[in-house]
């Protein structure tokens, strides 16, 4: 996969939002607040208008609180630090749900708060959506991490679970690293030193600036000026800078000449 920040976060947020668990979870939050009905949702509705409008207030704020949260993690992850990134997407995301909700009870309920009951009404809809996302965001995290196979280095644990085959190699793009792995390839956001970090399990080597190799995944190695080129058991070639070269001369990969 290829593409920018745009791209990117458009697809991790499809891939999140369609996983069946995410969607169990958001019908089941939908379901509890269609019978606890907050702020009097009991005296404005009957039980089925009701199940109806939480269930399309918990999935709106909920898909559009998760697009400004990653669409905000991957175009300013190298920009900010750690603490500034989670402040400014905290910020986006609640003015974003706010906003939504405040417009769905408006079309939906006829009902338009201002001035001080406008302030107070917001401040309740970003207490209520900050806890209704982080019990979803970890109910859903737990289920996935109880589910997903055990296969491999933690690397594989960033990608989809269709892309959890055996690592092959990792290469740099721009502020990502694409990993490709014997069931296709993926690009995280990430460092290269970092993501080499979480290959322990998996034997490798460092071949170039830019590029990691799964020494296993190695078939074949020649000679190319001062450096060398590896090739996968995917077909992929990788180039070996003069550098690293003593690096798998000592792995066995490049026979002496």
């Amino acid at each position: 996969m290829s593409g920018g920040p745009l791209q990117l976060a458009l697809r991790e947020w499809r891939d999140r939002f369609r996983h069946p668990t995410t969607l169990i979870c958001l019908a089941g939050t939908s379901v509890i607040l269609a019978i606890i009905a907050p702020f009097d949702g009991a005296a404005l509705l009957r039980p089925l208008p009701r199940l109806a409008y939480w269930t399309m207030v918990v999935t709106t704020t909920y898909a559009a609180g998760l697009w400004v949260n990653i669409y905000t993690l991957h175009r300013w992850a190298d920009r900010l630090p750690r603490q500034r990134r989670l402040a400014v997407i905290g910020l986006a995301t609640a003015t974003c749900v706010s906003v939504l909700v405040w417009v769905l009870n408006g079309m939906w309920l006829g009902f338009w708060p201002a001035g001080t009951a406008l302030a107070v009404y917001l401040a309740q809809v970003f207490v209520i959506a900050l806890i209704v996302a982080i019990l979803i965001e970890a109910v859903v995290q737990r289920i996935m991490s109880a589910t997903a196979p055990m296969v491999g280095p933690s690397i594989l644990d960033r990608l989809p679970l269709d892309k959890r085959g055996t690592l092959l190699a990792m290469s740099v793009e721009d502020h990502y690293v694409r990993v490709t792995t014997t069931k296709g390839q993926e690009m995280i956001l990430m460092r290269l030193s970092d993501a080499i970090r979480e290959t322990a399990t998996t034997p490798g080597l460092q071949v170039h600036r830019s590029q990691w190799v799964a020494t296993a995944a190695v078939v074949a190695a020649d000679r190319k000026g001062d450096g060398a080129v590896l090739t996968l058991a995917d077909g992929t070639q990788i180039p070996v800078s003069r550098r690293y070269v003593p690096a798998i001369k000592e792995a066995g990969l490049l026979p002496a000449r």
